[in-house]
């Protein structure tokens, strides 16, 4: 698999803003356009869709990108940060389940099926503050309601360890395939994220290999980061060989989604069409090198033989002829 599909976080478009004005979601639309080789980007939802979804979808086109899909943001009541899902006031909940079937049907007007739900507000902080088995519950029959909405739209689960909350309930791939497998519908599945995987203490390879054997790869989020937070940097700029045989594993799996830069270059106020380029650049030039793994027998035994040598003996000879 190599695509020619790129995405990218509409946010990072803020950075090194010149203007002395906030930026609106049509000036950072029209920014994310300059970046040669971009093909999609996703909005947040509600914040990206306001006033007017189907304005901004067209002003998206006009600027000759396509949405790739939502982004669900659970800020729109203080309440929230309790829970959106797991929250102990049922008004509450579903109240966060409501607004996650709105963004389902916003979709339509955005031409695509793919909503990505990230429940970082859906934890706890402290021993002795929930029931385990209750707020489990609760988050399966949430996801499950909104899974059930609307069958044609794919709902991806981007898990997290921590941040917002102490504790995600949904916090690393063993508890995120455990939901998919309890909540047994076929438009459910997973976004890889690698920074998130990092500091999960999680192998990228191995997360990309066991979401494609027992759920679907429904996002696959890149960039990069040092393993204690989710730094948002750069792709390739810390973990290169690890970035490659996801790609590699990935190249196997039956996903031909975009690839979508999950990167914070507003952190260092970086150049964003710039960065964002630059990652464009980084992956194609890894899928070359991805495209002569997957041709090289002597590699495909060395690993059927758990062969670690020679194995990174064909990887550095490929990587630096």
């Amino acid at each position: 698999m190599f695509t020619d599909k790129f995405a990218t976080r509409l946010n990072s478009f803020k950075s090194n803003w010149k203007n002395e004005d906030n930026p609106s979601i049509n000036d950072l639309i029209k920014r994310a356009s300059l970046v040669n080789g971009l093909t999609h980007v996703d909005l947040n939802f509600p914040d990206h869709t306001n006033p007017n979804i189907k304005e901004i979808v067209s002003f998206t086109n006009d600027c000759g990108l396509k949405i790739n899909g939502l982004a669900m943001r659970y800020y729109t009541n203080p309440s929230f940060k309790l829970g959106a899902f797991t929250n102990p006031d049922r008004k509450v909940r579903q109240e966060a389940i409501d607004l996650t079937k709105q963004a389902i049907d916003c979709l339509s007007h955005a031409n695509s099926n793919l909503l990505t739900i990230w429940l970082g507000q859906d934890g706890f902080d402290y021993g002795f503050q929930v029931d385990y088995k209750k707020m489990w519950d609760d988050e399966i029959s949430a996801i499950k309601e909104i899974a059930e909405h609307n069958k044609d739209c794919f709902i991806s689960i981007e898990y997290k360890p921590n941040e917002p909350r102490s504790y995600s309930l949904l916090s690393n791939l063993g508890t995120t395939l455990l939901a998919v497998k309890e909540i047994n519908l076929n438009n459910i599945g997973v976004t890889i994220d690698f920074a998130h995987i990092l500091y999960s203490n999680e192998q990228p390879a191995l997360v990309a290999a066991l979401i494609d054997k027992h759920s679907k790869i429904l996002g696959l989020h890149l960039n990069d980061g040092y393993g204690k937070r989710d730094d948002g940097l750069m792709v390739g700029s810390v973990h290169q060989l690890a970035t490659i045989e996801l790609l590699y594993h990935i190249s196997k799996s039956n996903y031909n989604g975009p690839i979508y830069f999950d990167t914070f270059p507003d952190t260092t106020n970086m150049d964003p069409v710039k960065e964002c380029e630059l990652n464009i650049e980084t992956v194609k030039k890894q899928f070359k090198v991805v495209e002569k793994l997957l041709l090289n027998n002597e590699l495909t035994t060395a690993i059927e033989n758990q062969d670690s040598i020679t194995s990174h003996k064909i990887f550095n000879s490929i990587l630096y002829p």
